[in-house]
């Protein structure tokens, strides 16, 4: 009778319950630091989409300084930008990496890169 209990058991034990648990925490605390680099990748995004309407480099680089002054963005500056022209329109292209420091020696890079619209 003890034999017929058992098969009808289902569920998860204690220790992979844990062991679930451990793991979401871990993904979790990644996701809460990467979330902010996405955001500010957007961001960057945006001031770049704002800064291709200049005429000139030196437009497009302070219209990008005007940008990201209000968005806030630290992970690049404007010497960063790639400014070229395709026939008449200017194009901005960018790219930079953030490292999310994970612990001990292992950290996680993120390459971000993109270009006006």
């Amino acid at each position: 009778m003890a034999l017929q209990l058992r098969t009808r058991q289902k569920g998860i034990s204690f220790i992979g319950l844990v062991f679930v648990a451990a793991v979401l925490a871990m993904a979790g605390v990644v996701i809460a630091q990467v979330f902010p680099t996405v955001l500010e990748y957007l961001a960057v995004e945006k001031a770049v989409d704002k800064a291709a309407q200049g005429q000139s480099v030196a437009e497009v680089r302070d219209l990008f300084v005007k940008a990201a002054s209000v968005d806030d963005i630290k992970s690049m500056d404007a010497k960063d930008l790639d400014v070229t022209k395709e026939g008449d329109k200017v194009v901005v292209a960018f790219a930079y990496q953030r490292e999310i420091h994970l612990f001990g020696p292992a950290f996680l890079t993120l390459k971000y890169q993109g270009r006006s619209k």
